[in-house]
């Protein structure tokens, strides 16, 4: 590629063996990055991952690590500073649904996807930031969903960890901006991954009619929109929440 936008840049990605994560890890080597990235379950798809990225000619490995968990996130950005030897971008991608509606909710549907979509975030941004305040400069990407601006019926757990993202990814830009460091979050809306695919026909016209655009978008549109953040190009841009959304409406 002409002119990669993250040449010899280090690269740290959680919940990346799939879906948006894969997509950006891929982007970020295409643009010249060196990728760092953890997985939770799947040994196989993290070494088919490493394959596909060291042929793109950068240095990577992926790591087995609960982001949720306090001592092992700090333990993995030990390791990914010994391994790579520095780290310019964070991309705070590890994240699960455990739907149900409120009344039938259980406490461990809750926690669950606190800990793995919010508890995870600040665990990450609070050990990567300690380098980067070091070398006065970082990109912090915080995957968000638009779902966390409006809400959605069965999804109180996912949107209160989506919408503590948000407030997380502002306090953080205004924490961090006199040191450089750019926090961004990025909401996606209906995008075609493994999870999405799982839905059946008539949900997904359902959403396709509310997108002005009329079609899903794709884990290629997130990517380049984390490609613009943790360049240069957005070297004056933190504290938003960008939507990838083709249009769907949302409020704040």
């Amino acid at each position: 590629m002409n002119n990669p936008k993250l040449e010899g840049q280090v690269a740290l990605i959680t919940g990346a063996t799939r879906g948006i994560g894969k997509g950006i890890a891929l982007r970020f080597a295409q643009e010249g990055a060196h990728v760092a990235f953890t997985y939770m379950q799947s040994a196989e798809k993290a070494l088919a991952l490493e394959e596909e990225l060291r042929a793109m000619g950068v240095q990577c490995k992926g790591y087995c690590s609960d982001a949720g968990d306090h001592l092992a996130a700090e333990a993995l950005i030990h390791s990914v500073l010994s391994d790579f030897g520095d780290l310019h971008i964070l991309v705070n991608n590890a994240g699960i649904t455990r739907d149900g509606l409120l009344l039938r909710m259980s406490e461990a549907q809750w926690d669950e996807v606190i800990h793995t979509n919010l508890k995870s975030v600040y665990n990450m941004t609070r050990f990567a930031s300690k380098h980067m305040m070091k070398q006065r400069r970082g990109s912090l990407i915080n995957m968000t969903s638009v779902v966390g601006r409006n809400g959605n019926a069965g999804q109180a757990n996912y949107a209160a960890s989506k919408a503590g993202v948000i407030g997380f990814t502002q306090s953080i830009a205004k924490e961090l901006g006199a040191r450089n460091i750019r926090c961004n979050a990025v909401a996606p809306g209906f995008i075609e991954t493994e999870m999405t695919g799982a839905l059946d026909e008539s949900t997904i016209d359902l959403w396709k009619k509310s997108i002005p655009l009329g079609r899903p978008g794709s884990v290629a549109d997130v990517a380049a929109l984390c490609v613009f953040l943790a360049s240069d190009d957005s070297s004056y841009i933190t504290g938003q929440v960008i939507n990838v959304c083709g249009g769907l409406q949302t409020h704040g």
